[in-house]
């Protein structure tokens, strides 16, 4: 019995076999085109405010005090025991507020949409559990910052028994930034426990980690890797890790009087759980508000 983790394309344990036919998971997945199209045609955000390089520098700060809205389509592959694709859209809202004086708080919200492969042609399509981060982050920070909070996982997956893990889960988060020159880098990390939910379904204990390197190459354009590492903490030694190694190339630009950041980039798995994905292909939109 499997269950899908959005965050790294891997099939883990813990579900039942359900699934749609592949016919109406193309319609579904054609409905969620067309509102990504909707919401870049109808954006109406005010043209670049900053220097491109700057504001490329900016968004790879993951506690930047900017609104953004990161539209991230990872493409897994080989999964399962036929090798097939399966599809992930993270959602990523990130809203900053001040926390007075001396702290800002940035929030960060993941609604993953994913389309699993199920057997050999059937795949259960629908939204995944939702991830929520908040970082109390100092706001006299220079070149090197930090944040720190809470990371909460809601069980919002509209079939559990695939896409989701049935289990409302809790624990710390941090993150750390530092930017020097052309360069930028820092890591992201969490790891939640389950605390509540269906008795039914195994307790959640998973680690979360997700490093990243970033040159800027002027004009917006940079090239980095950002490698999301994961661990099972209840699964087999065997199956606990997920580690990718890639890279990939970004742009900050602008559609329209929308400034966005396009990032398109490979990863392949070192290591990965039975049944896990061995590559992933990124592709990222990211709508920018400047203040």
């Amino acid at each position: 019995m499997h269950i899908y983790d959005w965050r790294i394309g891997t099939v883990t344990r813990n579900s039942a076999y359900v699934g749609i036919h592949t016919k109406e998971v193309g319609s579904m997945k054609r409905d969620v085109m067309k509102f990504w199209v909707l919401l870049m045609a109808f954006s109406v955000a005010p043209a670049l405010a900053q220097d491109e390089a700057d504001l490329a520098k900016t968004v790879q700060n993951p506690i930047a005090n900017i609104v953004t809205l990161p539209i991230q389509v990872n493409w897994n592959t080989n999964v399962g025991d036929f090798d097939r694709t399966a599809m992930n859209m993270n959602i990523q809202p990130v809203v900053p507020f001040s926390g007075g004086e001396k702290w800002n708080i940035i929030t960060r919200t993941i609604i993953p949409v994913n389309s699993v492969p199920v057997g050999a042609t059937l795949s259960e399509f629908g939204i995944g559990d939702v991830n929520f981060s908040a970082f109390w982050v100092p706001k006299d920070a220079g070149s090197l910052t930090w944040g720190v909070g809470p990371a909460v996982v809601l069980p919002t997956a509209s079939n559990q028994e695939v896409l989701g893990s049935g289990k409302f889960s809790v624990g710390p988060t941090g993150v750390v930034f530092y930017s020097t020159g052309a360069w930028t880098m820092g890591a992201v990390a969490n790891n939640v426990w389950s605390f509540a939910g269906d008795d039914e379904r195994e307790d959640v204990n998973r680690f979360f980690m997700q490093w990243f390197v970033n040159y800027n190459l002027g004009k917006g354009w940079a090239l980095g890797t950002a490698p999301i590492v994961t661990a099972d903490w209840k699964a087999d030694s065997g199956n606990r890790w997920t580690i990718p190694w890639g890279l990939q190339v970004s742009k900050v630009t602008s559609l329209g009087r929308q400034p966005v950041n396009l990032l398109f980039g490979y990863y392949t798995n070192s290591e990965h759980p039975d049944g896990g994905a061995d590559g992933q292909v990124r592709f990222q939109i990211n709508l920018i508000y400047p203040q």
